[in-house]
């Protein structure tokens, strides 16, 4: 019985070993892949993201000489015929909330100097950070702060962590936050620029989601763009409630050709209020090595918009669960690409990268 017993343990043991092994084996062989990325052109890039994973749908647009095109990668980057998926577009969507407060300050209902304090209701203290830190990412409120809802979506197994928080819970914690009269260094902040979202709400006596949505489709033209319900022909969208405080931050569902609009809009600055949000107002510095190898550069904020100085191209990137989205534009060659993916910001090569990779050598043709 005991040699039965010691086989059993000596067999177990191999097993765990093997799968040790074979752990250690993909990460080694994903570590090797990584560092071959900066080298990688955008082609290899896009076939390397897509290998064998028969799920995959890229939506690539150019903006070129005037004309928009799009193509649908799927498996291997196998060209797929031509459909407009629904992507979530997650972070890009704060360039929108800051197109809004732009269109607010020209109409003469906001100033970007003014302390939030003047557009949202918050117990008296000597100081509240301006709309201009909040929509540059140099306030130093955090990226976000904690709340019992993301406990509850955790055990409810949410696949949004932001859902359900409110815009009570949220003022109560910048009300706590203890900041200076400062310009802090550069943090990403999502917490930061849904404030910043429910001021120009306020503004304009709305919702978040009834605004954003009468502005993307009534201003903007924009038919096809809205605050995600949740639905779509893709996978895996995030859960929203109707008025969570998170919304201005990352909600908003898209496609391409919307998409590739809104990109040329900015690029060609036809609208006076989305030109005013390429003005670099903070200098950026700093940045981590990481960024820096896989050709992501901050040099500076606009209202929204991150400034890349030494490639001449204003950007934004975005990421869900499953989707993550890359945008850019180089007013002065009048070049513009969108990347729109559903695959997991963490897959292999995100957007972002490929996207760099992309007008870099459109830049160069």
């Amino acid at each position: 019985m005991k040699n039965i017993f010691n086989k059993r343990i000596k067999i177990f043991c191999v097993f765990v070993l093997m799968i040790i092994l074979i752990i250690i084996g993909l990460k080694l062989y994903i570590n090797y892949q990584m560092s071959q990325v900066p080298g990688m052109s955008y082609e290899e890039a896009l076939k390397l993201t897509t290998e064998n994973n028969e799920d995959a749908k890229i939506t690539v647009g150019i903006i070129k000489d005037g004309i928009m095109e799009y193509t649908v990668y799927g498996n291997n980057a196998s060209i797929l015929k031509q459909h407009e998926y629904q992507y979530e577009i997650g972070s890009l969507t704060k360039t929108f909330t800051a197109s809004l407060i732009s269109k607010a300050i020209f109409e003469g209902k906001m100033n970007l100097e003014d302390p939030i304090s003047n557009y949202i209701s918050l117990p008296e203290k000597e100081y509240y950070p301006t709309l201009k830190r909040l929509v540059t990412h140099t306030s130093g409120l955090k990226a976000h702060y904690f709340d019992w809802q993301f406990i509850n979506n955790f055990f409810k197994r949410q696949n949004n962590d932001l859902y359900g928080i409110t815009m009570e819970s949220m003022l109560n914690s910048i009300s706590k936050a203890d900041l200076e009269d400062i310009d802090y260094p550069w943090v990403y902040s999502n917490f930061g620029m849904s404030v910043a979202g429910n001021c120009v709400a306020n503004i304009y006596e709305k919702n978040y989601r009834a605004l954003m949505n009468e502005f993307v489709q009534t201003d903007l033209q924009m038919k096809d763009t809205r605050i995600s319900d949740g639905t779509g022909d893709l996978t895996g969208y995030w859960q929203w409630k109707e008025n969570d405080a998170y919304l201005p931050a990352g909600a908003l569902i898209s496609d391409i050709s919307d998409m590739m609009y809104y990109c040329k809009l900015n690029m060609t600055e036809e609208i006076s209020y989305l030109a005013s949000t390429h003005e670099k107002l903070v200098e950026v510095e700093n940045i981590s090595d990481s960024y820096q190898n896989f050709g992501i550069r901050v040099d500076g904020m606009g209202m929204g918009w991150i400034i890349d100085e030494q490639d001449k191209i204003f950007w934004h990137n975005g990421g869900t669960g499953k989707f993550n989205s890359y945008m850019a534009f180089d007013k002065e060659r009048q070049i513009g690409v969108v990347i729109l993916s559903n695959l997991a910001p963490n897959y292999r090569i995100p957007a972002t990268v490929m996207g760099i990779k992309l007008i870099s050598e459109l830049q160069k043709e």
